[in-house]
């Protein structure tokens, strides 16, 4: 019988580890629907609400700033309760406030429903990436952070699909319907069928016979040698996600504002999203298997060469087509972006590490809508702004360059991570 028993504890471990991953999943599919749902609705939602350019901005902007400290405090907060608890109160807020969304009646109600729906969004990603990293073994750590990242833009489609078949000027809020009441009937789920991580625990129960205080947020992100490899995580999370949300929020606006119909314009959303789903999952899985650093210096040039394709594109098809590469890359390119930040923290303080980097991240997602708002209320064209994020990916991928080269993501069963400490 004991002969039989590693086999039983690996398929034990096996299932727990898909079970894991497909719970994630789900989740991501349903905060990329919501992520997505404010640029899906802006058209009519500032039609219903007579709002300017700017002021959609502010709106796209609101939820992004909610992203940012939820981020930090949710990262923090799993290292010391438990990944999958916060986890289930991130998924609870953001599904309230998704439905509190549909009974706005003002432009600042607006604004306080986006960003509390916000807190909870930033609070569920690193909470995502921690578990999907500690339930895959270290050789396909990047291909399970992929596959459930793949969620976000498959759920970000979704919303796209949704605003398509909704009728008329209320339709907006059957959106905000879906993105609410799916969240909240899947914390029961969460609560019944989601394990803990197991590493957590192990890390928990050793953690209580060692006399030594935990690692504070600084200590977390810089002690045993991480002080460069975080910040060149911060810059290359910052460069990426400035584009990334400029397309998300303003890619059916853009489309419009070539003289193309709202019909089209949804259709190069789903487009985007398509191609970023494809992408999460294939760009990750290339890099377990093939070289990390050919693999990040590759999406990096896609990402710049689909940028400029969209940027020269005017009609429906050249467009769809080039929202599809730009999500390919984009999107594809921020899922190896979780999966190396996953990778660079030990176990104690990988929810933390994890954490403040995508809360940096997240002012990208404030700096891009929001600037791009106001570059438009000014008069300038979508093309120009395309053509000129071109240089902050240049920069990110030096950024991400250097985070690959600080350690090998093909880590094997208790290889050293950066700092000394155990993966």
């Amino acid at each position: 019988m004991n002969a039989f028993q590693p086999k039983g504890n690996k398929a034990r471990s096996r299932r727990g580890s898909v079970t894991t991953i497909g719970l994630c999943l789900a989740i991501a599919l349903l905060e990329g629907l919501d992520l997505q749902s404010a640029g899906v609705a802006a058209p009519r939602i500032a039609k219903e609400f007579a709002l300017s350019v700017a002021q959609m901005g502010w709106a796209f902007s609101a939820g992004a700033i909610g992203l940012l400290p939820g981020a930090a405090l949710g990262g923090r907060l799993a290292d010391r309760f438990g990944r999958k608890r916060v986890l289930m109160l991130s998924v609870a807020l953001f599904g309230a406030f998704s439905l509190a969304t549909t009974l706005v009646w003002s432009f600042e109600s607006l604004l306080v429903a986006r960003l509390l729906t916000g807190l909870g969004l930033g609070a569920a990603m690193p909470n995502l990436i921690a578990l999907c990293s500690e339930a895959a073994s270290p050789a396909q750590r990047s291909t399970a952070v992929g596959a459930m990242y793949c969620g976000m833009p498959f759920g970000a489609a979704l919303a796209a699909a949704i605003g398509i078949i909704s009728p008329g000027d209320e339709g907006w809020r059957h959106i905000f319907y879906v993105g609410g009441f799916g969240p909240l009937l899947m914390v029961p789920l969460l609560a019944l069928w989601l394990p803990e991580s197991a590493q957590f625990v192990e890390a928990k129960s050793q953690s209580t016979t060692n006399t030594e205080p935990p690692a504070g947020f600084v200590e977390a992100l810089c002690s045993h040698g991480r002080a460069r490899t975080t910040l060149a995580l911060w810059i290359s999370y910052l460069g990426t996600l400035i584009v990334l949300y400029f397309l998300m929020n303003w890619l059916p606006s853009m489309v419009l504002s070539n003289g193309l119909t709202r019909m089209q314009a949804g259709v190069a959303m789903m487009m985007f999203n398509i191609g970023g789903g494809i992408g999460a999952v294939g760009i990750a899985n290339v890099m377990d298997r093939f070289s990390p650093r050919l693999t990040v210096l590759g999406m990096y040039v896609g990402i710049a060469a689909a940028l400029a394709g969209l940027a020269g594109a005017g009609g429906s098809m050249s467009m769809a087509w080039g929202a599809f590469f730009c999500g390919l890359f984009l999107v594809g390119g921020q899922s190896v972006l979780y999966a190396l930040a996953g990778q660079s923290y030990p176990t104690e303080v990988r929810g933390t590490g994890v954490g403040a980097a995508v809360a940096v991240g997240r002012l990208g997602s404030i700096l891009g809508p929001l600037v791009a708002g106001q570059l438009f209320a000014l008069g300038q064209s979508a093309s120009m702004l395309v053509v000129a994020s071109i240089p902050l990916i240049v920069v990110a991928a030096l950024a991400a360059l250097t985070v690959v080269g600080s350690f090998s993501p093909r880590l094997g069963a208790g290889a050293a991570v950066p700092g000394g400490r155990r993966a």
